[in-house]
Formats: structure tokens, sequence, C-alpha cells
């Protein structure tokens, strides 16, 4: 199984910048994609970014340009840095990651603990 491991969260202004750090660690045979999502008090989680183990990235409308997201395979560590970020961006960012935990299994979807970023003056 996979263990995501998120950090870098916290309390910044809007206008501010945060980097988020997740993790990977455990028994599997490979990650394919990991990415992140958030979830505003009330609100349904949403998707933020994503990134393939080629590298290829996927952005939320909302976010696009001002947030970007990268992966370090070799640490199993993907990133998300957070620009010009906005009120509307505070929420818990939650890192996801789709492994195989054998060569000859399909994938499954794993989620970390979560991290808290809040935009506030």
């Amino acid at each position: 199984q996979v263990q995501l491991v998120e950090s870098g969260g916290g309390l910044v202004q809007p206008g501010g910048s945060l980097r988020l750090s997740c993790a990977a660690s455990g028994n599997y045979f490979s990650i394919n994609t990991m990415g992140w999502y958030r979830q505003a008090p009330g609100k349904q989680r949403e998707l933020v970014a994503t990134i393939t183990s080629g590298r290829r990235s996927n952005y939320a409308d909302s976010v696009r340009g001002r947030f970007t997201i990268d992966r370090d395979n070799a640490k199993n560590t993907v990133y998300l840095q957070m620009n010009s970020l906005k009120p509307e961006d505070t929420a818990v960012y939650y890192c996801n990651a789709e492994f195989r935990p054998r060569s000859w299994s399909s994938y499954q979807s794993t989620w970390g603990q979560g991290t808290q970023v809040l935009v506030s003056s």
C-alpha cells in the first residue's frame, strides 16, 4: 500500500504564496497520477491539479496560471506551488495518488490526511 504525507499548509495573506509537498511511501509497484484536491467548509472536494508520471499536468480553471504542480519521481513526491493566493483558496488540501500494489494489479487510489490552507488578512 501507499502512504501519503502532506506538508506546507498554513496561514498566508492574500497575494501571498505557499508550497505544498506530498511524499509517498510504502510497498507498491508503481505510482501513476498524483494530484491535489481541496475541500472548503460546506463544499464538495474538488480537483486542483494533477500530474502523471510522464509529467503531464492538468489544472482547474480557478487556479490555472497561479498554481504549479510538479513531481520528483525519484523522491516519490509531488509539489503544489501556490502563488497569488486568494481568500477563496482557503480549504483543506488533500494529496491523491493512483498506484498499483503489484505489477499485475489494477490501479487503486489513496489519499493523504490533508493540510489546511488559510488565506486571510
